[in-house]
C-alpha cells in the first residue's frame, strides 16, 4: 500500500497565518501540522509516501521532511500547480501508486485514535471514515441507511445536511480510483470533487465506511485549528505518537549518522 498526503491549497481561511507559509507547516501543539497525517500512515506500516504540495512553499516541505529517511520511510513530492480539488490532487499520484492500493489523507486532518488496523487490512474498493459533528455543512456529508449501516450517498457541503456524519479526510482506495477520476467533470466550484469519486464507488457497491470513536478534526479554520491543538495534546499525553518532537528526531538522526561514520 502507498501513502499520499495532500498538502496543497492556499489556506485562505487561515490568513494572515498563511501569508508567509503553507497551512500544513503551521505548528499544532508540539509539531508541524503535516507530522500528524504522516504519523497516521507510518503507524499502518506504510513506507512509501507521496506528498502533493503547491508551488509556493515547496522548499519548506523539503527542509522539514526531506526524503523521509529519518522517519523510516521514503518521501517523494508532486506539485499541484493549481488548487483544482482533492480528486485533481490525487490524480497526480497515479504513476506513484501504480497497481497498488493507497491510503490518502488530507494534510490538515488529525485523528485521536490509531487507525493502523483499518488501513493495513484494506484490500479493494474504497473505504471512508465518518465522524459525527455539529458542523457537518463544512464537509461531505454521508446519508446512511441505518437498517444495515450502509452509506446511501454523500453530498458535498450541503446547506441542509441529511445527517451529522461528516466524511473525514482519510480515504482508502484501490487503483480503480484513477479511472473514476478520469470520468469527473468540474463542480460548480470549478473543482474535481472527491465526493463525486466516493459516490461512484457507492454506485458500484464498493464503498465501505467506518464510524470513528475517537476525536477528529481538520485544521482549516481558526476554530478547528484551536481544536486540533487539543486533540494533538491529548495524543501526546496518552503517549500515542509515532513521531516525536522535530528536534529529538533530528538529534537521533545525527547520532545514527555519526555511528555509521564510526563503523566505516
Amino acid at each position: 500500500m502507498k501513502g499520499i498526503i495532500l498538502a496543497g491549497g492556499f489556506g485562505n481561511r487561515l490568513k494572515p497565518l498563511t501569508e508567509i507559509t503553507n497551512k500544513h507547516l503551521l505548528p499544532v501543539y508540539n509539531k508541524p501540522m503535516i507530522f500528524y497525517p504522516l504519523e497516521t500512515l507510518l503507524s499502518a506500516g506504510i513506507k512509501e509516501v507521496l506528498v502533493v504540495i503547491g508551488p509556493e512553499y515547496a522548499g519548506g516541505f523539503y527542509s522539514l521532511l526531506g526524503n523521509g529517511s529519518r522517519f523510516g520511510c521514503n518521501i517523494t513530492y508532486k506539485c499541484q500547480e493549481d488548487a483544482l480539488g482533492i480528486a485533481h490532487a490525487l490524480n497526480l499520484a497515479s504513476d506513484f501508486v501504480g497497481r497498488d492500493t493507497m491510503a490518502v489523507i488530507l494534510g490538515d486532518n488529525i485523528y485521536e485514535e490509531n487507525l493502523a488496523s483499518e488501513i493495513s487490512s484494506f484490500k479493494n474498493g474504497a473505504k471512508i471514515f465518518l465522524r459525527e459533528t455539529e458542523d457537518a455543512r463544512r464537509f461531505g456529508v454521508a446519508e446512511i441507511d441505518k437498517r444495515n449501516n450502509r452509506v446511501i450517498s454523500i453530498e458535498e457541503k450541503p446547506a441542509v445536511p441529511k445527517s451529522n456524519y461528516a466524511v473525514t479526510g482519510l480515504y482508502l482506495y484501490d487503483n480503480q480510483v484513477f479511472d473514476y477520476i478520469s470520468q469527473l467533470r468540474p463542480s460548480d466550484r470549478g473543482e474535481l470533487e472527491i465526493t463525486d469519486v466516493n459516490n461512484k464507488y457507492i454506485q458500484t457497491g464498493q464503498l465501505a465506511a467506518a464510524l470513528l470513536k475517537g476525536d477528529w478534526t481538520d485544521a482549516g479554520t481558526f476554530e478547528s485549528l484551536h481544536h486540533a491543538n487539543n486533540v494533538a495534546r491529548n495524543k501526546h499525553f496518552k503517549g500515542d505518537e509515532v513521531l516525536r518532537e522535530p528536534r529529538k528526531i533530528r538529534q537521533e538522526h545525527v547520532r545514527n549518522v555519526d555511528r555509521e561514520d564510526v563503523k566505516n
